[in-house]
Parts: C-alpha cells; structure tokens; sequence
C-alpha cells in the first residue's frame, strides 16, 4: 500500500495546525495535536468524501452494515413471511 494517505494526513497536521501555532513545548503540542486529530475525523470536512466528515461515513457505514445483517438474519425471526410459508408448508 502506498504512503500517500498517511504523507497527506502529516502535511495536513503540520500546515494546518504545527506551523501555524509554533507550541512552547512538548506537553503544549500533545495537547495541540490530540485537538487538531479530534477536530480532523469529527468536523473537517473531506473533500474524498464527498465534503462529508470521516464520523459521518463511519456512521453511514455502520447503519448501512446494521442493515445488511437484519437482513441475513431474516430468517431467524419469527415474523419472517418466509419461514411462516415454511411453517405452513410443513404442516401441509
């Protein structure tokens, strides 16, 4: 896999919030950093996301996954119609 995405996300960190607040020391720029990363996946908006945040499609993501799997379950639920005509059809 190439680099490109983590090299991106470092020109980002330094041009957007490293140069521009020059911290005293290290302690400053741990916290700094955290803020700036938190501020990066909650709120910045992405442009190859479709000027979505990184959250945002996560939560798309998982809604999407949480859909898929009730419906692969589907058969496990009693209110399923086809394991009603299963039932039905057995009893036949």
């Amino acid at each position: 896999m190439d680099n490109v995405f983590i090299e991106r996300l470092w020109r980002s960190l330094k041009h957007e919030d490293i140069y521009l607040k020059g911290y005293a020391d290290g302690r400053e720029a741990k916290a700094g950093i955290a803020s700036w990363i938190a501020f990066y996946n909650d709120r910045r908006l992405h442009q190859s996301l479709g000027y979505r945040t990184p959250m945002a499609v996560w939560r798309e993501r998982m809604q999407a996954a949480k859909a898929v799997d009730m419906v692969d379950n589907a058969d496990a639920l009693t209110t399923c119609p086809q394991q009603q005509q299963q039932t039905e059809s057995l009893a036949a």
